[in-house]
């Protein structure tokens, strides 16, 4: 199967509220529509994690991430240009998606992927998409596709076939949380 025929898989899936599991900038994740509450509940339920945890959502620009916050600092724009590496941004006062994606303060950790499969994902879809690691709540990440429980991947509505065969392990973003006052916090190395 080629590319092409897995975006329009998984991007029709997302819209008929399923969750996916797809190769990402970093590591494989499940994913899901973030505006869709029952999408990321399910997620929620597939990882066995609390809700009160938040998750992590992809968008394909730095444009389409400033439509999930009612204000983005001026620094976040300029950690997104220099960022040499996946670099995610938790960000206050997010609005426009599911409300149990959200942490209990109000925000949203958001990345701008740069990789090429899950760049065309998001931009295809038209919309944030939730990217969780594919495990199991307090276990491993899986650092390939085969790490992956059969567990998780029986869950899925959608897997996509792109990237399966790579055997080179992938590492998780660094998380960076800002205030709108611009103080930078690191959550994650």
């Amino acid at each position: 199967m080629n590319c092409d025929i897995d975006l329009r898989n998984a991007v029709e899936c997302l819209r008929q509220g399923g969750v996916i599991l797809y190769p990402t900038d970093t590591i494989w994740g499940i994913g899901c529509d973030a505006t869709n509450e029952a999408a990321v509940r399910r997620v929620y339920e597939i990882k066995k994690r609390e809700d009160n945890k938040a998750l992590i959502c992809l968008v394909d620009s730095a444009n389409r991430m400033q439509r999930y916050f009612r204000n983005v600092p001026e620094v976040a724009w300029d950690l997104v240009d220099m960022a040499n590496k996946p670099l995610t941004l938790i960000l206050d006062n997010a609005v426009n998606v599911a409300p149990n994606l959200l942490a209990e303060d109000g925000s949203l950790a958001i990345r701008v992927t740069h990789e090429e499969f899950s760049r065309q994902l998001c931009y295809k879809f038209q919309k944030a998409i939730v990217s969780t690691s594919a495990n199991m709540s307090g276990e491993p990440s899986p650092m390939t596709f085969y790490d992956i429980s059969d567990e998780i991947k029986n869950q899925m509505d959608y897997i996509v076939n792109f990237r399966r065969g790579e055997k080179a392990g992938a590492c998780p973003s660094q998380i960076l949380k800002l205030t709108q006052d611009g103080q930078v916090s690191i959550i994650r190395k």
